[in-house]
């Protein structure tokens, strides 16, 4: 073991960030690089770019539960993450050296004078590199709950994001300073380097403790119970059947031709006005705890639903920015749109690498962990706000994004540290595949519906005003988790 594991120095948090700052990378890499080069250099529409994004969340749905509950269980390699960690990181580095040679791998499957076949191509890169992502995320994730302490949890995953967010910041100067190409290249040697190297490094423990006996004894039975899982997801109800939808009607050819029309432009098949009963039903069932869970794992529902709408808002921003900026602000050049679009999601992550270390983690020790992040969350919300009602002034719209950067820096650090404080350590794995659930299936709706009403919308300001609703509701429904202050 190295002498800084066992001193549990800083510099061991830095390197115990490392793998999770690779697939930050390389998920800021995509962000950025993604809808661009998708656009500008093989010419699909937002509606095209959409189905590839959604590959995604359909690899998150699969990778993350199967992943997290095997490498609880299984030791191999010398570590229970370890193993995942690098074959994620490889399979990472491998798709991003094909994302901006899709041509080339067409070619190379198709042959030389092919035409045709160039989404589905793009469609199954990105899906290998999003399920590689996934298949590094949740055990790298895991890997700080693995090797901290319950006292030193809310340090590791503001640690984390620090170190994540400063090599995020990092992905989006690369990208404005030389182009999306160069930034795809640098992200294939950070995805190998800091996913290999660390986890070599790293010792891991052998057996992880059960530190919330309390929440077994309150089950009164293990809390990975199939059943204790399936009603995990209650609050995901909506999001779940919705993501079923989606897959079974784009694998099948299948669609649900019946309509509802609200407010004159939006149109909801039957079964997504549907999905929204459900998913409305779900949150009540959870607030007033109908199914009749233990005070924790009601707890865990409670944080996944929250989770979810925070995601949906996000999502669409990370998708749709681009296509916000080419008609929103005026005047600028294509490349102008995309060194714009960088610095957006480069002053966003600025404020996510600085904030956590240094002024959420201090907030969170006075005010407890849940009321830092429910303000951090509703402080986004604003910044959507502003940018939908102003943001065509391009002052007002980097301004605003200061805003929404403090709900990002607490958005990719807190909840994990608030959420482990809910559930057993030694099926940590487990729970936060399920926790992934409530990022993964709100994309979905991101990525499809929502492409729909901003193509259908003829003021693009609405992907922003999206934005906004999703995060206060998420920002409402975390006044209801139980605040838990840091020792």
């Amino acid at each position: 073991m190295l002498k800084i594991q066992e001193k549990r120095n800083n510099a061991f948090f830095v390197m115990l960030s490392l793998p999770a700052t690779a697939m930050g990378f390389a998920l800021s890499v995509q962000i950025s690089a993604l809808s661009w080069i998708l656009s500008t250099k093989y010419g699909l529409d937002i509606h095209e770019i959409g189905i590839v994004w959604a590959a995604g969340p359909i690899a998150g749905i699969i990778a993350q539960p199967i992943v997290g509950a095997i490498s609880d269980k299984l030791w191999f390699m010398g570590g229970r993450r370890r193993p995942w960690i690098i074959i994620g990181g490889i399979l990472t580095g491998l798709m991003l050296l094909a994302l901006p040679n899709l041509d080339i791998v067409q070619k190379i499957l198709m042959g030389d004078n092919a035409t045709e076949g160039l989404l589905a191509i793009a469609v199954a890169v990105a899906l290998t590199l999003d399920l590689s992502i996934n298949v590094s995320f949740n055990p790298t994730r895991s890997l700080v709950a693995d090797c901290t302490t319950k006292d030193e949890r809310s340090k590791g995953y503001t640690w984390m994001q620090t170190v994540s967010g400063t090599f995020g910041v990092l992905a989006y100067l690369i990208a404005v300073i030389f182009n999306n190409e160069v930034l795809i290249y640098v992200g294939i040697f950070i995805a190998l380097f800091f996913t290999i190297i660390p986890s070599l490094l790293i010792v891991e423990p052998r057996e992880l403790e059960k530190e919330n006996e309390e929440i077994v004894a309150e089950n009164g039975k293990k809390s990975n119970s199939i059943k204790e899982m399936i009603l995990s997801l209650v609050p995901l109800a909506g999001f779940l059947i919705y993501g079923i939808y989606v897959i079974i009607a784009k694998l099948f050819g299948f669609e649900d031709t019946s309509s509802l029309t609200f407010f004159g432009s939006i149109t909801l098949s039957s079964v997504e006005f549907i999905c929204i009963i459900i998913e409305i039903l779900a949150i009540i069932a959870v607030l007033l705890n109908i199914t009749k869970q233990s005070k924790n794992n009601n707890e865990f529902q409670k944080i996944l639903m929250a989770h979810s709408f925070t995601w949906w808002g996000v999502q669409t921003m990370n998708i749709y920015m681009f296509f916000y900026i080419s008609t929103k602000i005026s005047g600028l050049s294509t490349e102008a749109m995309a060194s714009t679009n960088s610095w957006a999601f480069l002053v966003r992550d600025l404020v996510g690498a600085i904030l956590p270390v240094l002024v959420l983690n201090v907030i969170a020790k006075k005010t407890g962990m849940t009321r830092t992040h429910t303000f951090s969350i509703l402080l986004m919300a604003l910044g959507y706000a502003i940018i939908a009602l102003f943001g065509s002034n391009i002052i007002v719209f980097f301004a605003a994004l200061l805003l929404v950067g403090i709900g990002w820096a607490s958005l990719v650090s807190l909840p994990f540290a608030i959420m482990s404080e809910k559930v057993d350590q030694s099926k940590m794995g487990l729970y936060m595949g399920i926790f992934n659930l409530s990022v993964v299936l709100p994309q979905l709706v991101a990525s499809f519906k929502m492409g729909e009403v901003i193509n259908n919308a003829q003021d693009k300001s609405i992907i922003f005003v999206i934005c906004a609703v999703c995060l206060a509701i998420s920002g409402i429904l975390w006044f209801s988790v139980k605040n838990d202050k840091v020792k």
